[in-house]
């Protein structure tokens, strides 16, 4: 029985290694691709449609990754988001995810 544990212990804390954590500070060398359009209060971009792009500075961490991952992988579609989320590594996400779930 306590080697079935130490082996759940051990295995839980391997996964825990390989989970990818954000660097709000390493961000900050990444998001001059999201302050055009994100960065503007009450913007509205035109592309493809009209339509209000949405302030994400203290959006909720999880979600944002969620939504980039989504863009990336085509199950949410929008031009520039495609794009840009496409060329986003895993650790690009969880730093922008970081750096915008912290602003105010």
């Amino acid at each position: 029985m306590s080697l079935a544990f130490l082996a759940c212990a051990f295995g839980g804390t391997a996964v825990a290694a390989d989970e990818i954590k954000g660097s709000a500070e390493a961000a900050r060398e990444k998001v001059s691709m999201c302050i055009g359009c994100h960065g503007i209060p009450g913007y509205r971009a035109s592309f493809p449609e009209v339509y209000s792009v949405p302030m994400i500075a203290g959006q909720n961490q999880e979600y944002l990754v969620v939504a980039l991952k989504a863009y990336a992988s085509g199950e949410r579609t929008h031009p520039t988001m495609d794009a840009i989320s496409k060329s986003l590594s895993e650790q690009d996400i969880a730093d922008l995810a970081a750096y915008y779930s912290n602003l105010k």
